[in-house]
């Protein structure tokens, strides 16, 4: 389980495939704190820490990740959001994020508002997933609040710190991103379907 709060940035140092699988070496502040076997949210998906040398540490997507997420898109030099698992007595600043992304979305429009920014995504309505006006959504595995929801799009608002700290800086129009729903929401649309 994961809060959706940022705790790095990671850079993408290799991409290497094997067979259906990818293995990706990344550099990152936090590496000398992470374990073999360790969960961590890269961009929202939960990947296992496989491998650990100095400042660089790797982890594998199988064929059902990258089919799912942004993350056949990825290449040398991204900027990934990073978050180790959440310790059991810990404060929940974000909201309840599992790292299983439910589906991508595609940035549709960026507007740079008086002092912050508004992201507007689009995404593929006929997977029954849903947001909720005011609700939470994760986005490359940022927790936020939902605004302007309609049935295949969404805005969220960024303020200057999320902006600075995460990987949205570098989203821009057309940016494919990984989107896990608010499971409650997911809950509800399960209840609206019947």
């Amino acid at each position: 389980m994961f809060t959706g709060i940022i705790e790095s940035l990671g850079i993408i140092e290799e991409i290497e495939k094997e067979n259906d699988n990818l293995n990706i070496t990344l550099f990152s502040k936090i590496t000398s704190e992470l374990k073999i076997d360790q969960s961590v949210a890269h961009n929202g998906i939960c990947l296992t820490v496989v491998k650990i040398n100095n400042d660089f540490y790797t982890v594998t997507a199988i064929k059902e990740t990258i089919d799912k997420t942004s993350i056949g898109n990825w290449k040398k030099g991204d900027l990934i959001n990073l978050e180790r698992a959440m310790k059991l007595g810990d404060r929940l600043d974000g909201h309840i994020v599992q790292g299983h992304v439910d589906q991508i979305g595609i940035c549709k429009e960026v507007k740079e508002t008086n002092g912050s920014w508004l992201f507007t995504f689009k995404y593929d309505k006929s997977l029954n997933n849903i947001t909720i006006e005011k609700g939470s959504i994760t986005i490359n595995g940022v927790s936020l609040t939902v605004v302007n929801s309609k049935s295949d799009e969404f805005s969220v608002a960024i303020i200057p710190y999320t902006f600075e700290n995460t990987n949205f800086k570098s989203i821009t129009k057309d940016t494919v991103i990984n989107l896990e729903f608010d499971v409650i929401g997911k809950y509800v649309a399960k209840l609206h379907l019947k």
